[in-house]
């Protein structure tokens, strides 16, 4: 089983908590078995779910708050008027080092917003960048920003691959993750100039990886490279145009089978490869945001993720964890940048 982890959990976060929360965290433990959580909300309402979870509840402690950070709640409001939320303490029980990450599917921006409070960011780092899986012709790769600085500089971008990098190694078992810019243009006299100094500071820099130089926005799903950084704007678009594009494509395939008996009968032979598809296009798999650039590891599911995908986001968390991303991050930083000093990440106990 290996050494023991523990995992805070905002059981209160999600437009089905706390239900998705428990199922997810009990579908987790099949996977990683050396898990335990800690569950932050209402013990009243949590303990009899917790106690029907056969494999859970010998491996949950309860930490009771009646206080819920609201979906529409502001970033700022929830920052001054929700110390004692699920949200807040799961995230101080990781700066407490009683968890080693924090996994919600609440409200985003106040998620971003307290773990920046009180996880800070790593040294050599200006600002977080929100990190996930995109699914490619070729496997999976991983994206940043997805939304959490809409202006960025060449630093800026150049901090989000260094972190891509890192995470797509530790996560994606990559070792030399190749990396692009997302630009108007794959040639070098294209895009603005933060995309070009950061394009040169890559070319430049001592990483383990191949650069692969400006992307363009058809390169995504066809795995071009294995990391895509981008600023948050732009990354979001994309984000949502994918997520877009997917809904389109299910729901025009769906209407077309049923347009006609002879399209039904169709539908009936077709039916296996339609049931591989659309398990390698489920989102579930693909669940699980992942701050990037903090002092301590903070996943954001999907408000609306049901229990395998909310157990998909925990899942990141652990392997997180487990191969030692954020050491690895200040090694990184420190062999670019010596003069930080870094020390390295204190142990997190269970």
């Amino acid at each position: 089983m290996g050494d023991r982890l523990t995992i805070a959990l905002d059981a209160m976060g999600g437009d089905d908590a706390p239900g998705i929360v428990i199922d997810g965290a009990n579908l987790a433990l099949s996977r990683f078995p050396q898990v335990d959580f800690l569950l932050f909300g209402p013990e009243p309402q949590l303990a009899p779910l917790v106690e029907r979870a056969a494999r859970l509840k010998d491996r949950v402690r309860i930490v009771h708050t009646d206080m819920v950070v609201s979906a529409d709640a502001k970033p700022s409001a929830a920052l001054r008027n929700s110390r004692q939320s699920s949200m807040r303490l799961a995230i101080n029980a990781v700066q407490e080092g009683q968890a080693v990450g924090v996994v919600s599917a609440g409200n985003t921006g106040a998620l971003m917003a307290m773990a920046k409070l009180v996880l800070r960011t790593l040294p050599g780092i200006d600002r977080p960048a929100i990190c996930s899986f995109f699914p490619t012709l070729r496997g999976e790769s991983v994206m940043l920003d997805l939304g959490a600085n809409i202006d960025c500089d060449a630093d800026n971008l150049f901090q989000f691959a260094v972190m891509g990098q890192v995470f797509s190694r530790t996560v994606l078992g990559l070792a030399r993750p190749s990396l692009g810019l997302l630009n108007v243009g794959a040639e070098d006299q294209k895009g603005h100039e933060a995309l070009r100094i950061a394009s040169q500071r890559l070319r430049d820099a001592d990483l383990p990886i191949e650069f692969h130089g400006f992307i363009e926005g058809n390169d995504i799903a066809t795995g071009t490279v294995d990391v895509i950084v981008t600023d948050g704007f732009t990354g979001n678009v994309a984000l949502k145009t994918a997520e877009g594009t997917v809904k389109l494509f299910t729901q025009s395939l769906r209407a077309a089978f049923h347009s006609s008996p002879l399209a039904s009968i169709g539908y009936f032979f077709a039916r296996p490869a339609l049931r591989k598809l659309r398990r390698r296009l489920d989102p579930r798999r693909y669940n699980g945001a992942v701050f990037l650039g903090l002092n301590g590891i903070a996943v954001k599911s999907h408000g609306g993720a049901d229990a395998l995908g909310f157990a998909n986001a925990i899942g990141v968390a652990v392997d997180m964890a487990l191969h030692g991303f954020l050491d690895t991050v200040r090694e990184e930083f420190e062999t670019l940048h010596p003069s930080l000093g870094l020390a390295p990440a204190a142990a997190v106990a269970p």
